[in-house]
């Protein structure tokens, strides 16, 4: 019974991952506990303890009284993001490099089996998991307690921006995707031979591959400074 609960549960918990990157579920929506613990068969203490887990990993707001909802994007978030994103992104990399274990880096090459997959089926979903886990792998081998909550809340609004612009059959959109593919074996590369300068500086160049595109789609109105003035000003 334990271990039937204790599948159950996970399997809330890839659905509910899953939803939040891919938008299925939108930034501050409200969770229906009634209907998934029906449709998932688990009481309220085994829900609330998922909902808990994910809270802890930046997919939920968890609110007194109020129940679960999926965490929100705003135009501070955004701002955030921005300035984040490749310092934080520069750093797993580097670590990752430096401290990578042999079946870590089989997993790695696994997620990026998964993403040359997506990619040929010009799924846009399956495509942000595949990319997810690929970098969720990088942030296991960095193995540091201070990065991982940022570098797992970039991760989550990274794939929830990148399902706002990604449009296969755009051409510019199809280059940059398999050139982020490159890019990945690349890193692969990389932190196989432990060259931590050249994976951090990939991690850079990763990041600059998307700005842009995600710039143009989520821009927001009365910044001071346009975003990608301030992410071209953050250190390499």
């Amino acid at each position: 019974m334990k271990d039937t609960s204790k599948q159950r549960k996970a399997e809330l918990y890839a659905h509910l991952k899953s939803a939040v990157m891919t938008l299925e579920l939108r930034p501050g929506a409200d969770l229906d506990e009634a209907s998934l613990s029906e449709d998932f068969s688990l009481s309220r203490t085994p829900l609330r303890e998922v909902f808990r887990q994910l809270a802890g990993e930046g997919y939920l707001d968890l609110r007194e009284n109020r129940g679960a909802r999926v965490s929100e994007m705003s135009h501070t978030t955004l701002r955030d993001f921005f300035l984040a994103a490749p310092m934080v992104y520069g750093a797993v990399l580097q670590l990752a490099a430096q401290n990578a274990r042999p079946e870590q880096i089989v997993d790695l090459k696994a997620a990026q089996e998964d993403f040359k997959a997506a990619l040929h089926r010009g799924d846009g979903a399956a495509r942000a998991m595949a990319n997810n886990r690929f970098h969720e792998v990088t942030g296991e081998m960095a193995d540091n307690i201070y990065l991982m909550p940022s570098f797992q809340r970039l991760l989550i609004d990274h794939a929830r921006i990148s399902m706002t612009f990604y449009r296969p059959q755009d051409a510019r959109m199809a280059d940059n995707v398999s050139e982020a593919s490159a890019q990945h074996d690349a890193i692969i590369a990389a932190i196989e031979v432990k060259d931590a300068t050249a994976a951090a500086q990939l991690a850079i160049d990763h990041w600059n591959l998307s700005r842009d595109q995600i710039e143009l789609f989520v821009m927001p109105a009365g910044l001071d400074m346009p975003l990608g003035t301030m992410a071209r000003k953050t250190p390499a």
